[in-house]
């Protein structure tokens, strides 16, 4: 079992940069992939970006292509979501999730077993 707690959300600024950290306990993420999905306001949750073990893959959704970036540090037990250029659209809450298998961004939610309880990120215009 693995427990999540995502960070570093807020409310900024259409057009700045914000970067969303997943910290994981209970079990090494060396031996999970991850994925990082959001829920918009009134809106389904949908997926964002997801990364294997090793870092040698990584899958995102159109939307943020070029503009946000998933890493993870192994050693450090988190894996990160730098935003770029953020805009109105981006605002949801971002959840970070973990599985033993890696799923590319055809993914639903109901594929993904571990989930984080969720940071706010609100843009404005």
């Amino acid at each position: 079992q693995v427990q999540l707690v995502e960070s570093g959300g807020g409310l900024v600024q259409a057009g700045v940069s914000l970067t969303l950290s997943c910290a994981a306990s209970g079990r090494a993420i060396s031996g999970l992939s991850m994925a990082w999905f959001r829920q918009p306001p009134g809106k389904e949750r949908e997926f964002v970006v997801s990364i294997s073990r090793s870092s040698s893959t990584t899958s995102y959704a159109d939307s943020v292509k070029g503009r946000f970036t998933i890493s993870r540090d192994n050693a450090k037990n988190t894996v990160y979501l730098q935003m770029n250029s953020l805009k109105p659209e981006d605002t949801a809450i971002y959840y970070c999730a973990a599985d033993r298998i890696f799923y590319n961004s055809g993914s639903s939610d109901g594929s993904w077993r571990y989930w984080g309880q969720g940071t706010q990120v609100t843009v404005s215009s």
